[in-house]
């Protein structure tokens, strides 16, 4: 394992050794989404290397994120302007989610309402608390899903009871969020952090490009046929055969000893 570095620090984010940490919401905007780190976010995340092995996302409030600032719909001048800017800035931070090329981590406590639950539905691990509630929310503004909800969450959970999740603004549990596949698992409030800061160490430890790939073909498993999809794990297991890590893998198996895939 590498010694452990300084964290460095970028605007919104902090590479941490080999994570990076990136702060989705803060108290001091009552845990909403603003603008300007949607904006830093999404570069951080475009423009992971290899010095990155896992992102990990995190609200520095009591929750994780509650939404859009509906203070700032309220006070914009032309507000289906306002609202489709700041969607489409949201939607480029959520592209980013699915095609970075390292697992993204999510620590989630307390709430995760309107685009925060939509932010727990694109990352690859999320990890909930006991008290933590999923709400779709967007009923409650007479507003209709961004940020891909309406997409993720009928894959997820099933058209009929994404339906009625969406149409009743229905709150969901940490339990039943695990149980439907939402979460990843479920500690107590007080362990949040420390278990997706465990996680994405680990990943990030791991054989990354592998662990990309896998990301990949998932996301793409919904728009292939298992006949195109085989092809394309059959190329994803090759390339993962013939790079660094995959030797690393083959020759800690055959010597019986833990790989190593960093040095």
């Amino acid at each position: 394992m590498p010694e452990p570095s300084q964290p460095v620090v970028h605007d919104g984010a902090e590479l941490c050794g080999l994570v990076l940490r990136c702060v989705l919401t803060t108290a001091d905007n009552g845990s909403s989404l603003q603008a300007s780190t949607l904006r830093r976010l999404t570069e951080e995340l475009r423009g992971i290397d290899g010095s990155v092995g896992a992102v990990l996302l995190v609200g520095t409030g009591s929750n994780f994120c509650t939404g859009g600032d509906v203070q700032g719909f309220a006070q914009a001048e032309d507000v289906g302007r306002h609202v489709h800017q700041l969607a489409d800035l949201f939607h480029d931070f959520q592209r980013a989610v699915r095609n970075a090329p390292v697992p993204v981590v999510a620590a989630v406590q307390g709430w995760a309402a309107g685009a925060g639950m939509s932010a727990v539905l694109a990352v690859d691990v999320a990890v909930a608390g006991t008290s933590t509630r999923l709400r779709p929310a967007y009923p409650a503004l007479g507003f209709s899903p961004d940020g891909g909800m309406s997409w993720l969450l009928p894959r997820l959970i099933g058209a009929g009871r994404a339906r009625h999740v969406l149409l009743t603004d229905t709150v969901i549990d940490a339990a039943q969020a695990l149980e439907w596949g939402l979460v990843s698992m479920v500690v107590p409030d007080p362990d949040v952090l420390a278990e997706a800061e465990r996680i994405a160490g680990q990943l990030a430890e791991g054989p990354t490009r592998a662990l990309g790939r896998i990301k990949q073909l998932i996301g793409d498993a919904e728009c292939r046929d298992l006949d195109s999809h085989l092809d394309a794990e059959a190329a994803a297991i090759a390339a993962s055969a013939t790079d660094d890590e995959g030797r690393a893998g083959v020759a800690a198996f055959a010597a019986r000893r833990p790989p190593r895939f960093r040095d």
